[in-house]
């Protein structure tokens, strides 16, 4: 078990300061968690070590924490994530040297809610066609008021399907039932007894209208939703993922979108980011898919939220309190 310090004087280093957008947020609370902090935009791991220094406390989203790094900065005591996942961190690694390793979390729920409904009716009500049709200089040749090329339906009475069940899966459905939809809530895949609250993961994938994915990226997740997940589905459902990219296999959903064994998908999220090699879901253009930048859980609230508690778990660390850690 990792022992816990006070800590009255406290340098450390945020690794990758660009990845919050610091110069639109208030710093104030995290500036007074520190009693000196530098700020380097991105950090390669060729150079992560040298920029760790002897500080005790590093800041990083991405930035990689490997074992290789950690061997070398005997000074660092607290790796704090600006994020919820932690797979750029060795908690193992973390652990055997003393170093206590906590997230970020809930900061990012009403951000990832909006972005979901977003792709949700933008997909639902065709809205990027029929801006097409006005673009195009359809609709003002028209000889009736309105242009109805392509029938879309109401949220109201669709059955949506949430693979994930904590706090942004819960947020979803609340919004969900506003709209007057059916929550089919889906029990981990294999999972037997099913519980009372939940549906059975493939019942979830075969009754759904539309599926939203809010379950972290782990070995048992990984490629959760492939081609025989795809088999299951009816053919008009739409496919959100907000969560992590991997969960979703891109090449079995670029070919269900091409093949129309669905409807429609949007996807905040890829397995490699940014995909400087491309990606099956970029490579050509795709009908009814929207992709985003993994904005979902940046609006600026979100961002400032997340900068606010990675103070307070600095400070609470330096108080002999860690807060939201994730090893032991």
């Amino acid at each position: 078990m990792i022992e816990s310090r006070v800590l009255p004087q406290t340098k450390g280093v945020f690794l990758d300061a660009d990845s919050i957008r610091p110069d639109e947020l208030d710093l104030s609370l995290l500036m007074e968690a520190f009693s000196g902090l530098t700020f380097y935009a991105h950090t390669h791991l060729s150079n992560a070590v040298d920029r760790i220094g002897s500080a005790q406390v590093v800041i990083c989203n991405k930035t990689p924490m490997s074992r290789d790094v950690l061997l070398e900065v005997p000074n660092l005591k607290l790796i704090v994530v600006a994020a919820t996942g932690v797979n750029n961190v060795d908690l193992a690694a973390a652990t055997e040297h003393g170093i206590t390793v906590c997230n970020a979390r809930g900061y990012s729920t009403p951000s990832v809610v909006q972005v979901v409904f977003t792709m949700i009716l933008g997909l639902m009500t065709r809205l990027f066609d029929y801006q097409r049709v006005v673009s195009s200089g359809v609709w003002q040749k028209s000889e009736q008021f309105c242009a109805l090329h392509f029938p879309f339906s109401e949220l109201s009475g669709k059955r949506i399907g949430l693979i994930g069940y904590g706090e942004i899966g819960r947020a979803v459905e609340r919004v969900a039932k506003v709209f007057g939809m059916l929550p089919l809530i889906a029990e981990r895949r294999g999972v037997t007894p099913v519980r009372e609250d939940r549906l059975a993961f493939e019942d979830v994938l075969a009754h759904a209208d539309i599926l939203t994915m809010h379950c972290p990226l782990t070995p048992e997740t990984k490629d959760l939703i492939a081609e025989k997940e795809f088999a299951l589905m009816k053919s008009d459902v739409l496919l959100i993922n907000t969560a992590r990219g991997g969960i979703v296999n891109e090449c079995a959903l670029r070919d269900a979108l091409y093949q129309e064994r669905i409807a429609g998908a949007g996807v905040d999220v890829l397995t490699n980011e940014p995909p400087t090699h491309g990606n099956p879901l970029l490579d050509s253009p795709i009908p009814n898919l929207i992709v985003t930048p993994h904005i979902a859980w940046a609006s600026r609230e979100a961002r400032q939220r997340l900068a606010d508690q990675i103070a307070e778990n600095v400070q609470a660390f330096r108080e002999g309190m860690p807060k939201n850690v994730v090893n032991s």
